[in-house]
């Protein structure tokens, strides 16, 4: 799930995107930070929806074996007990998840040998046999296979990988988002009854963060030139053009949420912006962050500028 950091991380993107543009006009940068948010949600579908794709890929796999001209007893029994698995048939029911795979036009008929080199993959597997053999046949524990599945196969297939990097731009930055949303799905999905089971969000406060996210990116424009000169005040040893934009955009935002969003507490604002530059900028762009910040912070508490409300946030 996006938690705040990355929610910075978005709003990081969209300024920068706006300060390279020649537009500055804010509402379309507004607008691309909330599908950065939305596309999230949709590659988290798109994961979802390729599991499906490799059970009922078994039933192909079956039909294919059977129709060989000289098959085997093995050949004509091929099993399609994966394409029937609990879980996946609790996906498929998922009113949440068929209006989403609608809302995306979610198709892998642009690739079907994706689907195809999982499953053969998986054949192969201990687990798949194991998986076979079990009588028992809970949503419990065909969730097992399909954990394998996405663990062990489609996260460490370079064809997965490709595909959702060409597809999406964000897929890097979000891969681990993404695991965590579907590692909670299975957490969701403990229930016989599919009705009963929930995908996962991905801001479960949305309403919340969403305000958030806006705040952050707008004020960090419309004060641009103000908490510029304070970080010009602090830098003034060093020359303009060896200080990184992501730096300077970091600390921007980092100054908006001192002043403004006075729900925060200080030291979280500041270790967020040195662990997201740790990421996002230059190998030495955390200390010098971090050194900027503090006086910039200090000069800040000093002319009554920093109201933090709220128990334990009061410096």
């Amino acid at each position: 799930m996006l938690n705040r950091r990355h929610l910075r991380v978005k709003s990081l993107q969209a300024l920068y995107s706006y300060h390279q543009s020649e537009s500055k006009v804010v509402k379309p940068y507004e607008n691309a930070l909330l599908q950065s948010v939305d596309k999230v949600y949709e590659m988290y579908i798109w994961l979802l929806s390729l599991l499906v794709e490799v059970a009922e890929y078994s039933v192909i796999d079956a039909e294919d074996r059977a129709n060989k001209h000289l098959p085997s007893e093995e050949d004509l029994n091929a099993s399609i007990k994966l394409n029937q698995n609990l879980f996946i048939e609790s996906l498929k029911q998922n009113q949440e998840y068929q209006a989403a795979v609608k809302r995306y036009k979610i198709s892998w008929d642009f690739d079907p040998e994706v689907s195809k080199s999982i499953f053969i993959a998986l054949k192969s597997s201990e687990e798949y046999h194991t998986f076979l053999a079990t009588a028992d046949h809970t949503i419990k524990s065909d969730k097992d296979i399909i954990k394998h599945i996405f663990k062990k196969l489609i996260l460490k297939s370079p064809g997965v990988e490709q595909i959702f990097e060409e597809k999406f731009i964000n897929w890097p930055v979000d891969k681990d988002v993404l695991q965590a949303l579907v590692s909670k799905t299975f957490k969701n999905f403990a229930s016989d009854n599919p009705k009963e089971n929930k995908l996962a969000e991905v801001c479960p406060n949305w309403t919340e963060d969403r305000l958030f996210i806006i705040d952050l990116f707008n004020k960090s424009i419309a004060f641009e030139s103000e908490y510029q000169e304070l970080i010009a005040q602090k830098t003034k040893n060093w020359e303009a053009e060896r200080i990184a934009l992501m730096d300077v955009l970091l600390m921007r935002m980092a100054i908006v949420e001192l002043i403004h969003f006075t729900s925060i507490p200080v030291k979280v604002t500041i270790n967020e912006y040195i662990e997201i530059s740790k990421e996002f900028s230059t190998p030495k762009s955390n200390s010098f962050i971090n050194g900027i910040l503090d006086k910039i912070y200090a000069d800040l508490q000093a002319s009554g500028k920093i109201r933090k409300t709220g128990r334990g946030l009061v410096e």
